[in-house]
């Protein structure tokens, strides 16, 4: 009530409620502080009572401090109204439209493992995830997916401790749900134990007990249906009468908890109407109070107080923990006398391989660091990049997962809660899409919206972009980055060359582990096995294994040749330009310095600027599509507004899906269009109209 006040008043800025669902406070109130949730956004009273078990605590001020946005909150600092806290063990959500309810099941599958793993996950031995949410989020896909993958995992043999409360308070917004639709649609499902809790507050303060018991014995999945009303609407801007007959809004309004507890109390002698009043009048002039006070406090003023815990990084902590190697032991039991960098060892390695030996070392040396994604134990990954790995570490670090792209990334939140260095990888780029909302909405935010306080590390490997021949179309060949570089916050690595790509891997695990950061390593899959660079046989695309110790940070970019004429590119790009830079130099007479950016979220500007200031001409080679796909507009935008004098251009791959077989090379960038952009005449200066001048 307090809320949609002050919004009346322009002073607070939420009105989303938590009224028909004060019976979750037996949530609350039963559920252990060290017990992760993760929680719907009608769960203030579940809040309140979680509060009270933690002396000192002020959820009452907290959550109006919420509402008016100020950077006073002691969870999201005013970036959003969240139900969050570090003492309390609750990550906030910024939405709950069930996009939490992987990672939640992550973070249930984690618990047991970080033990295993010898990894203190923060919580009891016997502690249990509770996730909540509504009746209309429990039709969503992702939510389906989360409640899916703890089945499953627990199907596998898996510990996977999670209480899903659906709190049914019968519609969506304006959409009825079907009587009976829950208990239909989750009480015969195997692998998951269903409850239900309704009725008067002492049969659902006991059969909720009975529910965190049955979930904390069993290490097993839970799922408990938990009756509710909704009062007043889904939010304040909601006018009920629109889609719902007075009578109705009547008939919920009599099932008010609230009155019925308070009946309920009455009538079992437990308290007198008097008592009750005297709460009620107390209540009321507390919140008053606080209503007054939390307005005054103040708000983010400055983009730099708003972006501050949005991407942190330490380029100190990272260097040392980057440069850092597995001891000589460690290395021994990985790869016995044979080490990767060894010179008796004449072959050099592709992209793949550097990779592989990378991830072997870095696992050698951090415990806590997991491989896992579809294909990657018992295969090694369909290119056989993680091969090896489950026989050296184990199927507790190196494991299959089930084919569903949202439950591998939600997962790899639940264990960075726990305490692990997840490396999930999603099978190909265009796989990523039904699932990036894990990244975009939820893994990348969390570190913005608890101000700092809560951070799911990890580095997702994505076999992306084109140029595969002999196999592909679309979903083999996806080059379009347009969908991740957008996301506020994340890291995006791109190597070109192997031993590139093993120090960049090693970068931005350190990056990962010491700023709790998400990182994008994009490995371009038509280079994980060449070989050569300008002729077949040549061998120039191979490089030696850079022994631990050395690596790659972001901004740390890559040149080759020296010219007049700059050809900035990455991945396959880079290896194109390569061979168009020796063609225009042979052929021409004109001389090409080639820019392998490696990172691009974010770009590497500085260094590209300075390039580009000592150039004629800067072209950027984009195998990605030509709106909005790569990074060609971000590159020559800064160059132009920046006052570079050289004249600039592009080359980009068209504006569609890759097609199968040889009609790809039309639409792809090629190596002659790259020449022909270098030599393209200058464009004459613009002059206005005759009349004008």
């Amino acid at each position: 009530m307090a809320a949609r006040r002050l919004k009346l008043r322009n002073l607070g800025f939420y009105t989303i409620s938590s009224a028909g669902h004060e019976q979750n406070a037996c949530l609350g109130a039963l559920l252990r502080v060290d017990d992760p949730c993760f929680l719907h956004y009608r769960a203030g009273a579940l809040m309140m009572a979680r509060a009270r078990q933690l002396p000192g605590s002020t959820p009452l001020f907290d959550t109006l401090l919420s509402i008016c946005a100020s950077k006073e909150d002691p969870i999201a600092e005013g970036r959003h109204k969240v139900w969050g806290s570090r003492a309390l063990f609750v990550p906030p959500q910024t939405s709950t439209i069930a996009s939490h309810l992987p990672k939640a099941t992550g973070m249930a599958f984690a618990l047991a493992r970080a033990r295993r793993l010898g990894v203190d996950p923060g919580v009891a031995a016997d502690a249990i995830v509770c996730c909540t949410f509504g009746d209309a989020s429990a039709n969503h896909a992702t939510a389906l997916s989360g409640i899916h993958a703890a089945r499953y995992a627990h199907r596998r043999g898996n510990p996977v401790p999670i209480l899903f409360v659906c709190e049914d308070n019968g519609i969506g917004i304006s959409v009825d749900t079907p009587r009976r639709w829950i208990r239909g649609s989750f009480d015969t499902l195997p692998h998951l134990q269903y409850m239900e809790a309704e009725g008067t507050i002492d049969e659902i303060h006991d059969a909720t007990a009975a529910a965190i018991d049955a979930c904390r014995e069993s290490r097993a999945p839970v799922f408990l249906r938990l009756a509710c009303v909704r009062l007043w609407g889904h939010a304040g801007t909601d006018i009920e009468t629109a889609y719902r007959t007075q009578s109705d809004i009547e008939a919920t309004e009599a099932l008010d908890p609230l009155l019925a507890n308070a009946r309920r109390l009455v009538e079992t002698g437990a308290a007198t109407p008097e008592e009750l009043r005297a709460i009620l009048q107390d209540t009321r002039a507390r919140v008053a109070a606080a209503a007054e006070e939390a307005p005054r406090r103040p708000h983010l003023s400055t983009r730099e107080e708003v972006m501050r815990p949005l991407a942190p990084y330490d380029e100190a902590r990272c260097r040392a923990s980057a440069e850092g190697a597995p001891s000589a032991g460690e290395r021994k039991a990985v790869w016995g006398d044979d080490l990767p960098e060894r010179a008796r060892n004449p072959m050099k390695r592709t992209l793949a391989s550097h990779v592989n030996a990378a991830l072997a070392d870095e696992m050698a040396r951090r415990r806590e660091m997991l491989v896992f994604g579809e294909d990657v134990g018992k295969k090694g990954g369909v290119y056989y990049v993680t091969a090896g790995l489950q026989k050296r570490f184990g199927v507790a670090r190196c494991f299959d997962t089930q084919i569903d792209e949202t439950s591998i990334l939600g997962v790899a939140q639940g264990l960075a809660h726990a305490g692990m260095l997840p490396v999930p990888e999603i099978q190909y780029l265009a796989y990523l899409h039904n699932a990036v909302d894990q990244i975009r909405g939820e893994a990348c935010s969390l570190s913005f919206f608890s101000s700092g306080q809560f951070t799911n590390p990890m580095v997702v490997r994505l076999a992306g972009l084109a140029y595969q021949k002999g196999f592909g179309g679309h979903f083999h060949n996806d080059n379009s980055i347009g969908g991740i570089r957008d996301i506020p916050g994340l890291l995006i690595a791109v190597p070109s060359r192997g031993d590139d790509a093993a120090r960049m891997l090693r970068g931005c695990l350190a990056i990962a582990r010491e700023c709790g950061r998400v990182v994008v390593f994009l490995e371009p899959i038509a280079l994980y096995h060449e070989k050569d660079l300008y002729e077949d046989g040549d061998g120039l695309w191979l490089t030696d294994y850079p022994a631990p110790g050395t690596a790659l940070l972001p901004g740390e970019v890559g040149a080759s040749g020296e010219g007049n004429h700059l050809i900035v590119s990455y991945a396959n790009g880079y290896r194109l330009s390569l061979r168009a830079a020796r063609v225009l130099e042979r052929e021409h007479g004109v001389r090409c310095r080639v820019l392998d950016v490696r990172w691009l979220n974010p770009l590497p500007f500085d260094r590209i600027r300075e390039e580009a200031a000592r150039a004629e001409t800067v072209t950027v080679v984009d195998e990605c599509r030509t709106t909005g796909g790569g990074i060609a507009e971000a590159v020559l935008a800064h160059l132009a507004e920046t006052g570079c004098r050289a004249g600039l251009r592009s080359v980009r791959a068209a504006d569609t899906y890759v097609p199968l077989g040889p009609p790809a090379r039309t639409v792809l960038v090629q190596e002659e269009e790259i020449v022909a952009a270098v030599l393209r005449p200058p464009a004459p200066p613009h002059l206005p109209p005759k009349e004008a001048r």
